[in-house]
């Protein structure tokens, strides 16, 4: 009831963002006769110009209007288009910082120009995300006239490019790009062992194009920089075999599987919740996977063993790859490779493999070449890396239904600016038929009909799998069409472009997001180009191009008569807003339209929420085979059923961001300590700080023993040292005296700073500090890969851990900053007392054949040899992604074996090394 007080009086939040508005826009158009009256070499000075005012203190602000009036005009003389007024207004609200929902079709791509530009003057950077790296270089060379014309570099980051390029490309001040390369690109940049490697400058401010498809859609999914593990893909190839034994559980009368915890009798092996995608046996089935892998020898003792605990695991994903991740749906095998199909958009994510083995269950399932186990090498979410920037802004053509996300995750207001001209499509009523062979019917019928008169019609459907069962019935009937999914993603511009042409049927997976424009009649100036082909004069095509132009004025209006474009929904899909994207396509800058969804009760969507229940109840009132179901009621449940999707999928990246968030706090910290040990000229410092708090930490357990006089006490004191810093402790030094712990104490720590010193004249601090610097590096990102997986082996305990009336994230947090603190002074620890260890040889000596600089550790340091090598010694070259080397006087010599990762660990636990100190 207040609501609609507020909504009287104040009118609805979309007409008071508006009215908000309109005096900048007012202020702006007021300047668009001063821009117009500058000539060419005008626009360039007068970027310069701007910078000047704002380097002496003029804010962004104080600038937009002239700004932006100068932006205007620039595309209006390099493209021949002058900016719609709801233009200047969207990209008034991406300098705001917030998200513009503009309808498809009004011209997103050249709204973000002003804003773009008005925030490149600072010369900090001005990032524009894309879906794909089509749509990044086609942007980038659309709109690269006018940015260049107002004095601006415009630089594209594409997957294959290399460091070099990709360094230039990011020193421009606007570069386009994709949300994965500019977050692998954080990534690999710390990762890298030198500052001049990097690529990245800052993260300033970024436009985020199709903003709810990057920020909410891929959400779900992290990025993860991954390298090889041990070689384990056997076991998943015979697993395998084994799954044909395993049994699913037997669901009661309601469908629901029986509850062991509740003494209810289970009979088979296995349960599948198909909605979270998880598989979990019964004890029955613990049992027999037990017996099976016993009898075939590949495992002895129990499944529980932690030595034979993995192989649950492999049977798990081996179940979800056969039961729950299906050909042409979730993927497709190209190549010989299993290639992951992009659930929202319908491309196919090349590179892109599952995690966690279940990529090589796949390949097992599909009877292809197992590629080896990824470990994780640096992850992050979208969410956290897009909050690295000091300003985010984003347009699409639905956001609103996403605002209260887009508010509580990232802080970003939504503004729906309005549209040029008024929507005329007219969006039809669902049509719900009781199963899925009675709906193909009355589309094929539907679609027939359409084609028969000319009107152009795209279908839009939620899997490949669909589209190709629809594209085989369309051929039975005669119709000519296309089809535009993962399998011909690189024919899609052209498919795109012709998709509104005058008798032309396209049938697309996942249109959402595709970042291209349909227009009525097709597209004149492609079919110029391919009727003149590369041969053609300037002159001939120049015709070519006019003749087109006048087919397609007479195809326009034929189409506009008929109706326009007509979309058609094969079904419903999770989100209401990608149904919002794909009636989005018809319907552009006034043009009529129509849109109808054709949905079954045999439909994923309906199935899984609620569908059963319905489907049993039509039957019983008994439906005419093929009739249609028209009522209010059922469009009502199936928006209820989306929002069920949508809160729970809203569940998911809240519950991915809350883990991460620990997880952040940890990276940052690591990436600026490596930031810092890169940039410290004296590395020595840190050194003498963590040996002066190694020694205290000594003395002090030396003090509070109880044991001070014990010739005990002082055995382990004078071991400690020796082992860890190399150092001889003198037994005279320490007397009796009232202040003898404190002179003891000052008299080690300057004995360790004195020979650290003669260390550093000996060699040069360049070298010693080069030295230090690379054993720091190499420590950290040893030990940051070995935490990576320490807290995703954390994240699936502490689940556990609800059944004892814990909260899981509460554990993780205390647990993992615990894991992480050991981690730190670990690392601390381990390069101050390497650095002592560290002995100079001179030229001539018994190993002059060496360097002059070497270290012999004991077997706590034992892990230094994981870039040694296995001969007596090799230059200290880190295995990073730098090829920069250690410093020609620096060798390192490996005093004890390398142990293997299946090789008894030397603790003489009796376990293998990989499961002991090894992990």
């Amino acid at each position: 009831m207040f609501d609609k007080i507020v909504k009287a009086i104040f009118g609805s939040q979309h007409e008071r963002d508006l009215k908000a508005l309109l005096p900048i826009l007012h202020k702006v158009n007021e300047k668009e006769a001063w821009a117009l009256s500058l000539t060419d070499d005008d626009f360039p000075r007068m970027t310069e110009v701007f910078r000047e005012r704002h380097v002496k203190g003029e804010s962004l602000d104080d600038l937009l209007p002239e700004a932006f009036a100068l932006a205007r005009e620039a595309a209006r003389r390099k493209l021949g288009e002058r900016p719609y007024d709801v233009q200047v207004l969207g990209s008034i609200v991406l300098h705001q910082g917030k998200i513009v929902e503009m309808k498809t079709g009004e011209g997103k791509t050249l709204m973000s120009v002003s804003a773009t530009y008005l925030n490149a003057i600072p010369g900090k950077g001005v990032h524009v995300v894309t879906v794909n790296d089509y749509l990044a270089g086609r942007d980038a060379d659309w709109m690269r006239p006018v940015f260049s014309y107002l004095g601006l570099t415009v630089g594209t980051i594409l997957s294959d490019m290399d460091n070099e390029r990709r360094k230039q490309n990011y020193a421009c001040d606007i570069t386009y790009g994709t949300n994965n390369e500019f977050g692998f690109d954080y990534l690999r940049d710390n990762m890298r062992w030198d500052i001049e490697g990097r690529v990245q400058r800052s993260h300033n401010f970024c436009v985020v194009d199709e903003i709810d498809s990057i920020l909410i859609d891929e959400a779900r999914t992290p990025l993860i920089i991954s390298g090889a593990a041990e070689d384990d893909t056997f076991k998943y190839a015979e697993v395998d075999k084994l799954l044909g034994s395993l049994e699913e559980v037997k669901k009661k009368d309601n469908g629901e599987y029986p509850d062991e915890a509740q003494g209810e009798e289970v009979i088979g092996d296995y349960k599948i919740n198909e909605k979270n995608k998880n598989v979990s046996f019964s004890n029955a089935g613990l049992a027999k996977i037990e017996d099976i892998l016993q009898k075939r020898n590949l495992i002895k003792g129990a499944i529980v063993d932690e030595e034979n605990f993995e192989y649950l695991h492999y049977f798990t994903q081996a179940l979800r790859a056969h039961k729950l991740f299906h050909l042409d749906v979730d993927y497709v095998v190209q190549d010989g490779q299993v290639q992951i199909v992009d659930e929202f958009t319908g491309r196919i994510l090349h590179g892109r493999r599952y995690s966690d083995g279940l990529h090589q269950a796949i390949e097992a399932k599909e009877r292809i070449k197992i590629a080896q186990r990824n470990r994780t090498l640096a992850t992050i979410t979208f969410q956290n890396f897009f909050r690295l920037y000091d300003k985010i802004s984003g347009m699409t053509g639905t956001a609103d239904t996403e605002a209260v996300e887009f508010s509580k995750i990232y802080g970003l207001e939504v503004v729906v600016i309005p549209t040029n001209l008024p929507v005329a499509r007219a969006d039809e009523e669902d049509v719900v038929y009781l199963n899925e062979a009675e709906k193909f019917n009355a589309l094929g019928d539907e679609i027939s009909s359409a084609f028969k008169k000319g009107q152009p019609v795209l279908v839009g459907t939620v899997s490949i799998e669909k589209s190709e069962k629809l594209s085989a019935m369309l051929t039975r009937r005669g119709v000519r069409h296309e089809v535009l999914n993962a399998k011909n993603h690189a024919r899609e511009a052209f498919i795109i472009s012709e998709a509104g042409a005058k008798g032309s049927v396209t049938i697309a997976t996942n249109m959402a997001g595709r970042g291209t424009d349909i227009k009525l009649g097709g597209n004149p100036e492609h079919r110029a180009r391919k009727r003149a082909g590369t041969d053609a004069s300037p002159e001939k095509y120049a015709e070519i191009l006019k003749d087109e132009y006048q087919k397609w004025k007479t195809d326009y209006e034929e189409i506009k008569s008929l109706g326009g474009l007509y979309v058609i929904g094969t079904e419903r899909h999770e989100s209401r807003r990608i149904d919002n994207q794909l009636r989005g396509r018809s319907g552009r800058q006034g043009d009529p339209g129509r849109s109808k969804f054709f949905i079954s009760m045999d439909d994923d969507l309906m199935r899984l929420f609620g569908g059963d229940n319905i489907k049993n109840l039509m039957s019983r009132i008994g439906m005419e085979p093929g009739e249609p179901i028209y009522h209010p009621w059922l469009s009502k449940n199936i928006e209820k059923a989306q929002k069920k999707v949508e809160e729970r999928n809203f569940e998911i990246r809240k519950h991915l961001l809350e883990y991460d968030d620990v997880l952040n706090q940890q990276r940052k910290f690591i990436y600026e300590q490596r930031d810092a040990i890169l940039a410290d000229a004296s590395l020595k410092t840190r050194v003498n700080d963590a040996t002066v708090e190694m020694v205290q930490t000594a003395l002090e357990e030396y003090k509070s023993s109880g044991r001070r006089d014990s010739q005990e006490a002082l055995n382990e004191l004078s071991e400690y040292l020796k082992e860890k810093f190399g150092y001889q402790l003198n037994t005279e030094d320490i007397n009796k005296g009232s202040n003898a712990a404190e002179e003891l104490e000052k008299k080690i720590i300057t004995d360790l700073e004195t020979e650290l010193a003669e260390k550093e004249a000996l060699v040069g601090s360049e070298n010693l500090n080069t030295f230090i610097r690379m054993q720091y590096l190499q420590s950290i990102d040893r030990k940051w890969l070995d935490h990576l997986e320490s807290m995703e082996g954390l994240r699936e305990a502490v689940y556990l851990r609800s059944y004892g009336q814990k909260n899981p994230l509460t554990e993780y947090k205390i647990e993992g900053f615990q894991i992480f603190d050991t981690m730190i002074d670990t690392i601390r620890q381990e390069i101050a007392s390497r650095v002592h260890l560290v002995r100079i040889q001179q030229a001539g000596d018994r190993e002059s054949r060496q360097r002059p600089m070497g270290t012999v550790h004991s077997a706590n340091h034992g892990s230094i040899g994981a870039f040694a090598g296995e001969g007596g010694s090799s230059k200290a070259a880190p295995a990073g992604p730098s090829s920069r080397a250690q410093p020609e006087s620096a060798t390192v010599v490996r005093a004890y074996p390398k142990v293997g990762r299946n090789d008894p660990c030397p603790c003489g636990s009796g376990k293998k090394y990989k499961y002991c100190h090894g992990r």
